[in-house]
């Protein structure tokens, strides 16, 4: 049994919902949030628990290795369907052509979620479902932003990304709750509710929430529409009028094309889009077929791992134990679950954080191997 004094045990009580969905353009969810928030989780408690609808899920990544799709269901093409009848797409070509991969492919599709990378400004995601011709075969349904309880603070690491989420925000879940006192939860709502006049706040554990709340709410968009126009505007005047994309796309899909498209990790330093350059984060990939070995692994996460690492995620395997895990650190907590699928044994780690040495990184991990 792989144990640690930072390893956060999940258990999942299913609260099945009914959700009707009238058809008024396929309504789309977006899902944000900071670093280690628990995006995935709610993800995974919408999957779980909805009830005879077929949902598009569009997961985008933020680094070389899809964790988050395999994390959700055994992913080997860029589109699979899931147990439950739902789609996965990974967003590698940009989101408006992951959009019409999905609407081409003539199965019947209640609803779509976004589930964005930690790092993302969510407003060009929204004004892509706005601006662009998606306006017309989507009804962009809410901004669901999940915000970690016990890492959150009101600098939130300085990242203009964490605070766009919150402003951006039509609901705010605060996730984990379990973790901090109702002090902590109150000074949170209190410096949220400062900062967004009227904000809509749930509290979730383990990304649980009545789906009721959360689906087909139909939230009144005009406030980000409005913001559409000034977008516009300013990218005019950044990049002139030589901008041009298929299918008549704006200077909102150009951005989302930056933000969203998935890249070499060499290439990264050239494509991401502007609050990335504030932000300062990079995202550093592993990959073997060699095992590692435990002791090394938790003394690498324990003594070595930099204290400018703010998320990590992975399949891991370890030396003489034939299960495979499930790897994901959050600030300075992290776990290990069982993952019981029977894929091969191989490691994929992604780590993402400021001010990283590359090299150093991956040496450490080399040594770790068996």
């Amino acid at each position: 049994m792989i144990t640690s004094d930072r390893i956060v045990k999940q258990e999942i009580t299913p609260d099945i919902i009914d959700v009707d969905v009238p058809k008024r353009g396929m309504p789309v969810t977006i899902i944000t949030g900071f670093l280690g928030s628990g995006k995935t989780t709610l993800l995974n408690h919408i999957l779980q628990n909805q009830q005879d609808l077929k949902v598009a899920v569009l997961v985008n990544e933020f680094g070389d290795i899809n964790i988050d799709s395999q994390l959700l269901v055994s992913v080997d093409e860029n589109m699979m369907e899931l147990s439950n009848g739902c789609i996965c797409c990974t967003i590698n070509d940009g989101l408006v052509d992951a959009v019409y991969s999905v609407l081409e492919k003539g199965d019947r599709i209640d609803y779509m979620i976004v589930e964005t990378t930690g790092v993302a400004d969510p407003l060009p995601i929204a004004l892509t479902f706005l601006g662009t011709e998606l306006q017309h075969l989507t009804r962009l349904d809410s901004i669901l932003t999940v915000v970690d309880s016990e890492a959150f603070t009101s600098d939130h690491f300085n990242s203009d990304a964490a605070y766009a989420q919150i402003m951006y925000g039509d609901i705010i879940i605060l996730n984990k709750t379990d973790l901090v006192p109702e002090e902590k939860l109150q000074e949170l709502e209190t410096y949220i509710n400062t900062n967004k006049t009227k904000a809509r706040i749930l509290r979730s554990h383990l990304g649980v929430v009545p789906l009721q709340l959360i689906l087909d709410i139909e939230i009144d968009q005009s406030a980000i529409a409005a913001t559409k126009e000034s977008s516009q505007e300013a990218d005019h005047h950044e990049h002139g009028d030589h901008a041009h994309h298929d299918h008549d796309h704006d200077h909102v899909h150009e951005h989302i094309h930056d933000a969203n498209c998935q890249h070499d990790h060499h290439d990264h330093d050239h494509h991401h889009s502007n609050h990335l350059e504030n932000d300062g984060f990079i995202s550093i990939s592993f990959q073997s077929d060699r095992a590692f070995d435990l002791d090394k692994f938790q003394n690498f996460l324990d003594k070595q791992l930099p204290i400018d690492v703010f998320r990590a995620k992975g399949i891991l395997c370890f030396a003489n134990i034939d299960s495979r895990y499930v790897f994901q650190l959050s600030g300075k907590r992290y776990e290990l679950k069982t993952d019981d699928r029977g894929k091969s044994l191989n490691n994929q780690l992604v780590i993402i954080g400021r001010n990283l040495h590359r090299e150093e990184l991956l040496s450490k991990l080399t040594d770790c191997l068996v």
